[in-house]
């Protein structure tokens, strides 16, 4: 069995979030430390494109984001709630839906 992803502290997410375009450090829904990038597309249809992507990625690393969609927003919010803060799997995450849409990291 796995061991369970430690959480990251305070300073270790800054530095981290610091070599992630566009993410900055957030509270999840549950008020949980978290990571947070808001995208924006030309039009829904490529929004829920690129959810359908991401949710790939989410689905092969076992680790499934909170978001939201409005029309061409799309809000993704990482944190591993089993470890009730940001862990080594947001960062990964966030790095791989980073290259997913082609921004630097």
């Amino acid at each position: 069995m796995d061991k369970p992803a430690a959480k990251m502290n305070d300073d270790a997410v800054a530095a981290a979030v610091a070599n992630l375009s566009g993410w900055q450090a957030a509270t999840s829904a549950d008020g949980k430390r978290a990571i947070h990038r808001r995208f924006t597309f030309a039009n829904f249809r490529e929004a829920f494109g690129f959810m359908t992507a991401v949710a790939l990625l989410a689905e092969k690393a076992n680790h499934h984001p909170e978001w939201s969609n409005v029309y061409r927003t799309l809000d993704i919010t990482l944190t591993t709630h089993s470890a009730g803060g940001v862990t080594k799997l947001d960062i990964g995450l966030a790095e791989a839906i980073n290259k997913l849409g082609g921004w630097k990291e």
